[in-house]
């Protein structure tokens, strides 16, 4: 890993509304019926980026993610003064990938343009199904055809774009997603996020799946698409390089790589989760969820920090297990060592590569297995014993 990966320092702004919610959704998001007052909450997002960066000191932002929620209900102008904030108060690097998650509406892709003149040069897009009957049942409000004209949209106006799917639907071959899949990869140039539809408690589709209204692929179907998944991204040349993330060599989201390698990052907005380096010590902070909570926190203290929670060695280490496992280039034991003051069994991790569910690099990086990447929980639980 380079001197400029290991200094990685990311930004996390969260847009908590949504104009629905979609069933299979335990993220924080909330739909409001009357006006976002954007120009009040775009000066809390900037009065918190100042409280945190006073409590960091001097940070080199190297990437900056706009999530929810749906960040692209928010006007150009309101990301442009988060962006603006960030700058202000902090360093930002010249190379800064700056993502923004956006519905592929045709509405939403009318703002294309005004966001890569604010500063976003990178859109995720929550496609979810390429087509009509699946995005119904998911609930979401375009169309495929629309989906595609915003993929076009995204891709004339910014030079990295990627778009998001949900796989192991109810009622999904193997053949079907197959099909779809390699549609997807034509349309997705370097980067994916597939995901296996997964039943959260407290959404709906809980409640229908546990009533038997809603079936979901059973553990050989869903590890049939699972590996069906891997080999046709594999062939297109977008590997996966983290369990649910594939892209051609290079287009990595930078972002999302500040998470699993276990680097600093910010946690702004409602809801939002951050790991910061103060005085040695690692914390792991979270804001208030409700956005109206947290607007009057920020406004009467600077921030809307609700735990600041202080991790020990072994908390450290294991968050740094089971987040670097996730990714295709593993961990580096000695690093491991480090962060927890104790090496990895040998004898685990021995067994565990005979076992066929991780593999020993030359230079000593552990990874986890295609085979391995399924019982991924296991494995690092087995591991950090």
């Amino acid at each position: 890993m380079t001197s400029a990966e290991t200094n990685a320092f990311g930004v996390y702004v969260h847009w908590p509304f949504c104009l629905s919610k979609c069933p299979y959704c335990d993220f924080n998001s909330h739909v409001r019926h009357a006006a976002i007052d954007q120009d009040r909450f775009a000066r809390a997002f900037a009065k918190e980026i100042e409280t945190t960066a006073a409590r960091t000191g001097p940070r080199d932002v190297t990437s900056i993610f706009l999530g929810g929620g749906t960040p692209s209900l928010m006007q150009p102008q309101t990301v442009g003064a988060i962006l603006d904030a960030i700058g202000k108060h902090w360093r930002v690097a010249g190379d800064v990938e700056v993502t923004l998650e956006a519905n592929p509406t045709s509405v939403e892709a009318t703002r294309f343009a005004g966001y890569r003149a604010a500063g976003v040069n990178r859109v995720s897009l929550g496609v979810q199904a390429m087509d009509d009957a699946s995005l119904k049942m998911l609930g979401r409000l375009h169309t495929a055809e629309e989906a595609m004209k915003a993929v076009a949209i995204a891709r004339s106006a910014f030079d990295r774009y990627s778009f998001d799917l949900i796989y192991a639907r109810p009622d999904q071959t193997p053949a079907m997603w197959t099909e779809e899949l390699t549609r997807a990869i034509g349309e997705a140039a370097e980067h994916l996020s597939l995901y296996q539809l997964t039943i959260e408690e407290g959404t709906p589709f809980f409640g229908l799946h546990a009533a038997g209204k809603l079936k979901t692929p059973d553990e050989g179907l869903a590890r049939t698409l699972y590996d069906v998944t891997q080999d046709v991204c594999s062939r297109h040349g977008l590997p996966a390089y983290e369990i649910s993330n594939h892209a051609r060599p290079g287009a990595e989201c930078r972002h999302n790589l500040v998470y699993w390698r276990g680097q600093e990052y910010a946690g702004i907005g409602p809801g939002a989760h951050g790991r910061l380096d103060i005085d040695g010590i690692r914390h792991a902070t979270a804001t208030d969820k409700r956005p109206e909570a947290w607007l009057m926190r920020v406004e009467s203290n600077g921030h809307g920090v609700m735990t600041d929670d202080q991790l020990n060695r072994e908390e450290r280490a294991d968050e740094f297990l089971l987040m670097g496992l996730r990714l295709a280039e593993g961990i580096d034991p000695r690093r491991y060592a480090a962060i927890s003051g104790r090496a990895l069994d040998p004898r685990r991790i021995a067994l565990l590569r005979d076992e066929g569910a991780i593999a020993v690099e030359t230079d000593g990086r552990l990874r986890v297995t295609l085979e391995g990447f399924p019982v991924l929980d296991a494995v690092v639980a087995d591991l950090a014993a």
